[in-house]
């Protein structure tokens, strides 16, 4: 059987999860090839072709001339998430195809409009759910859906870490703040693991220079399901979710990170069982699994509307924690979810060194 081409991909921005992590991972993605670096930092574009031997990489408004000059198929945005928005429509009015980090856009709205403009440019737009695809979340979902725990009633969740005071994610100009950073992941894996959209919304945050350091929430979901979760930028690390039923409960912690094992602490019926799922790349998966969507013309999941669930969701806590009261979402239906047919597998890559490129203490 012949092998399809390989999609090329430039990626833009060159921050902390670019360098550690996407920029690695095209090792391990055999149908993605990294064509191209775009970063507004003149260190970092230099260090990183050498070490890619790439031979093309560029600032900011060279975008649209390394798709054309590096004929380039697909981008992966990752920068701050305040300048996705412009890239993805850059991107699509050059007929071009983007993977896009999480979370999509700062609104719902903005989610709304980027899918309108690739979808009038006929491309194709994948949020970058890493964990859709990674094995410690997808067994939790089957479990949670093969109704083990009973009827599902409860989920927590924390997710915290400390950034430094130059961060990109304390810079509201960039979209920083702690629910855009941590609360996503929070939200995606509620709604998932209940396998429903919430309902009402009532939270509080705790801001510092312009965004939130500390945000609570509490999402009310149909059948009785109540979902609880705190995330903070300057609290010690942590990383777990917890989702309990009539019949038992299952505690994931780690739960959201990708440098370390995750590990699964299920109880049923009294009986215990701790399941250690090692280390793995989590970001070759998604890039082999998108370009495959390219090359053979099919719609991916996680798509526009899963970030855009996710989206109103950030809307509704960030208008309930500014006016202290509770906010009630529209029912809602999505009609994808993640599914056990995405799992893949990748063995994990040495860290690489980063330039002009901090990371926090959780990531």
């Amino acid at each position: 059987m012949t092998q399809a081409r390989s999609i090329r991909y430039a990626v833009v921005g060159a921050g902390n999860i670019a360098q550690v992590a996407v920029l690695p991972a095209f090792a391990h993605a055999q149908n993605s090839e990294l064509v191209a670096v775009v970063s507004g930092d003149a260190e970092k574009r230099t260090a990183l072709r050498d070490r890619y031997g790439l031979k093309l990489v560029a600032d900011y408004p060279d975008f649209e001339t390394v798709l054309e000059e590096g004929r380039i198929d697909a981008v992966y945005v990752a920068t701050p998430n305040a300048l996705h928005k412009e890239f993805v429509l850059r991107a699509a009015a050059c007929g071009v195809h983007v993977l896009c980090e999480k979370p999509l856009a700062p609104t719902a709205a903005d989610c709304r409009a980027m899918a309108d403009a690739c979808s009038d440019h006929d491309v194709k737009l994948m949020v970058a759910y890493r964990l859709h695809f990674e094995v410690a979340t997808l067994e939790a979902l089957e479990i949670a859906r093969s109704g083990q725990l009973g009827a599902l009633r409860l989920f927590s969740s924390f997710f915290t870490h400390v950034v430094g005071p130059d961060d990109i994610r304390r810079d509201p100009a960039l979209g920083g703040g702690a629910a855009y950073d941590l609360g996503v992941y929070c939200v995606n894996a509620a709604r998932s693991l209940f396998g429903a959209e919430p309902l009402r919304v009532v939270s509080a945050s705790v801001t510092r220079n312009g965004t939130d350091d500390s945000t609570a929430a509490v999402l009310e979901f149909p059948r009785e399901c109540l979902a609880m979760f705190c995330v903070g930028n300057s609290t010690a690390r942590v990383s777990s979710y917890r989702i309990a039923g009539t019949e038992g409960d299952l505690r994931v912690e780690p739960a959201y990170d990708y440098a370390s094992e995750r590990v699964h602490h299920l109880t049923v019926g009294g009986r215990a069982r701790r399941t250690v799922f090692k280390k793995s790349d989590q970001f070759a998966p998604e890039l082999a699994y998108f370009s495959d969507c390219v090359l053979y013309d099919r719609d991916p999941e996680p798509s526009v509307e899963e970030a855009w669930c996710d989206a109103r969701v950030l809307d509704a806590i960030f208008e309930a924690a500014a006016t202290h009261r509770a906010v009630e979402l529209p029912p809602y239906e999505r009609q994808r979810a993640p599914s056990v047919q995405q799992l893949a597998h990748a063995s994990p890559l040495p860290r690489p060194y980063t330039v002009n490129a901090p990371g926090p203490n959780a990531r």
